[in-house]
């Protein structure tokens, strides 16, 4: 099994939900399939959708909702 990063194309603020009244795109064991949603990335009011870049398992959530981050930044590890 292996793991890999999904990281932060650019730097922002990372939203884990579309909305603050939305469910959150993926928890912790959430599965995710490649290309799905998982993230935005926001920078001057513009909105980045992350998607995951393999299936799996998410194992490790990096980032919380509304945290700045960089660009390469980790945000979460999802378990092939």
């Amino acid at each position: 099994m292996a793991l890999h990063d999904i990281v932060s194309p650019l730097p922002g603020t990372f939203y884990r939900r579309p909305s603050p009244e939305a469910e959150y795109y993926v928890a912790i064991d959430s599965a995710v399939q490649a290309g799905a949603v998982i993230g935005l990335v926001e920078v001057m009011k513009q909105f980045t959708e992350i998607e995951a870049s393999v299936s799996g398992r998410v194992t490790e959530l990096l980032v919380e909702d509304g945290e700045p981050v960089d660009a390469g930044q980790v945000l979460m590890r999802v378990e092939e």
